[in-house]
C-alpha cells in the first residue's frame, strides 16, 4: 500500500531494549522482566512486550499512508492520517495481554504449541487516538448500529503485516459491528501510546487498540477495515486463539467447533517473586498484577503463603495516591489492578496468588483442568516457590 512496506526478512528491524527477555529472534517476540513489569502502573514502551508475526513493516511516506474502508457499504472510503488527526482525539488507558500469556507453565503440564511466554505477556498502556465510532460514521455507519443496511454485521482489520502463517498473507482479525460502533467500548484507531507517536514495534503510523479483547485482536500497522457479513475469515481467527477442553489435542481437533476468543478471563501474576526465589526468614513482599476482560473490574486479589490453606487480601492501586474502588470515575475499566501484601515467611513455602473480578469469576486452581493444546488463557493460581535459607546463629 502506499507509504507503507511490510519487508521480506528481518534486516531492517527495530532497536530493542536489551533487558527484554527474547522468546522468539525472528519474528521477534519479547517480554520484560517480571520484575519490572509492576513497577509502574502505565508500562513504559521499551518494557512492553513484542508481540510480531513477520518483518517489522517500515513507514516511507506518511503524508501517502491511507487507510482503505470498504465492504458492505454505500459509500468506501480512503482514510489518510490528516482525516484520523482531524477526529476527535480520545485517549483509554488500556492493558494488552497476549492470550499466550503464563504459556511456559501451561507447558509443563503438557507440551503446548507456541511462544513460550512467562507472566509478562502484556502491558498497560495511554492510547491516543480516534474513536472507531467516530471513523465508521464517516462511511454512513451510525453509532451503535450492528448490521448495516447492506448487511455488514462485523468489521475486519487487515495489516501490511505478512506471515507464514496467512502463507505470505497480511495478518488480520474481526470484532461484532455492534462493538466497533459503541462509543462505550473505547475501540480506538490509535496513533500515541503514553504520548508519543507509536513506535514500529507496537504499530506506527496507526493501529486498532480493542480494550477488554485479548491482544491479537488489536491489529498493528493497519491497511484496511472492511466491513463483512461474517467474522473474519484469517488464519489467527479461524485455526488458532480458541480455547479447547483438555480431551482435544492435533489428531482430533475441528477448529469449527469453537468461537474465537474474544474477551479474557480473569488473570493475575505475582512479579515480585521469580518461580523459585530464595529468602531469608521475615517479611517478603508479594506484588503483582490483577486485570480481567471486558471492562470487569477487579473485586479482589487474594494470597496465601501456604500453598492455597488460608488467604489474605491484598490491596489493590491503579494511579499513586488515588485508592483503586471498582466502577468509580476516577479507576480505569480496561486497565489492570496492581496489588501488594506484606507477609512473614518462617519456612519454605509456596506463596500463591488469585483474583476475583466484579462478576464474581475467580481464576481456576489447576492449570490441570484448563489445559488446551494451544496454551492460551492460562489463568490458573499462581504460585512461587520460596526457599528459606537459616543461617547459622
Amino acid at each position: 500500500m502506499p507509504g507503507l512496506i511490510a519487508p521480506s526478512d528481518y534486516s531492517q528491524e527495530p532497536p530493542r531494549h536489551p533487558s527484554l527477555k527474547i522468546n522468539s529472534k525472528e519474528p521477534f517476540n519479547a517480554e520484560p522482566r517480571r520484575s519490572a513489569l509492576t513497577q509502574s502502573y502505565i508500562t513504559p514502551v521499551d518494557f512492553f512486550y513484542k508481540r510480531n508475526h513477520g518483518p517489522v513493516p517500515i513507514v516511507d511516506d506518511l503524508e501517502r499512508y491511507c487507510v482503505d474502508i470498504c465492504g458492505l457499504i454505500e459509500n468506501p472510503k480512503k482514510l489518510y492520517m490528516r482525516d484520523i488527526w482531524m477526529l476527535a482525539k480520545y485517549s483509554v488507558t488500556a492493558t494488552l495481554q497476549c492470550a499466550g500469556n503464563r504459556r511456559t507453565a501451561m507447558s509443563k503440564t503438557r507440551k503446548v504449541r507456541g511462544v513460550g511466554w512467562d507472566v509478562a505477556a502484556l502491558g498497560n498502556a495511554v492510547w491516543t487516538g480516534a474513536k472507531l465510532a467516530d471513523v465508521l460514521e464517516l462511511v454512513g455507519i451510525p453509532k451503535l448500529t450492528s448490521t448495516t443496511q447492506m448487511g455488514g454485521k462485523h468489521v475486519e482489520f487487515v495489516s501490511i503485516d505478512k506471515c507464514k502463517e496467512e502463507k505470505g498473507g497480511p495478518y488480520k482479525a474481526s470484532i461484532p459491528l455492534g462493538q466497533a460502533t459503541n462509543p462505550e467500548a473505547d475501540v480506538l484507531l490509535a496513533y500515541e501510546m503514553n504520548g508519543e507517536p507509536l513506535n514500529r514495534d507496537h504499530g506506527y503510523p496507526l493501529r486498532v487498540v480493542v480494550p477488554g479483547v485479548i491482544g491479537a485482536r488489536s491489529v498493528k500497522w493497519l491497511d484496511s477495515i472492511n466491513i463483512l457479513a461474517e467474522e473474519c475469515q484469517g488464519f489467527f481467527m479461524q485455526r488458532d486463539y480458541k480455547m479447547f477442553p483438555p480431551s482435544v489435542d492435533w489428531d482430533n481437533i475441528n477448529w469449527s467447533t469453537r468461537r474465537p476468543q474474544m474477551d479474557f478471563p480473569v488473570q493475575s501474576a505475582i512479579c515480585s517473586l521469580e518461580d523459585v526465589q530464595a529468602t531469608k526468614p521475615g517479611k517478603v513482599k508479594v506484588r503483582g498484577y490483577a486485570v480481567s476482560g471486558g471492562g470487569r473490574g477487579i473485586e479482589r486479589v487474594d494470597v496465601s503463603v501456604d500453598g492455597g490453606k488460608t488467604w489474605v487480601e491484598a490491596s489493590r492501586f491503579q494511579k499513586p495516591g488515588i485508592p483503586y474502588v471498582v466502577d468509580d470515575i476516577h479507576s480505569d475499566k480496561w486497565a489492570w489492578v496492581l496489588f501488594e501484601v506484606i507477609v512473614d515467611i518462617i519456612n519454605s513455602t509456596e506463596i500463591v496468588a488469585k483474583a476475583v473480578d466484579i462478576a464474581a469469576n475467580v481464576q481456576p486452581e489447576k492449570v490441570e483442568d484448563i489445559w488446551n493444546l494451544r496454551g492460551i488463557l492460562n489463568t490458573s493460581w499462581h504460585r512461587v516457590q520460596v526457599r528459606v535459607g537459616h543461617s547459622n546463629m
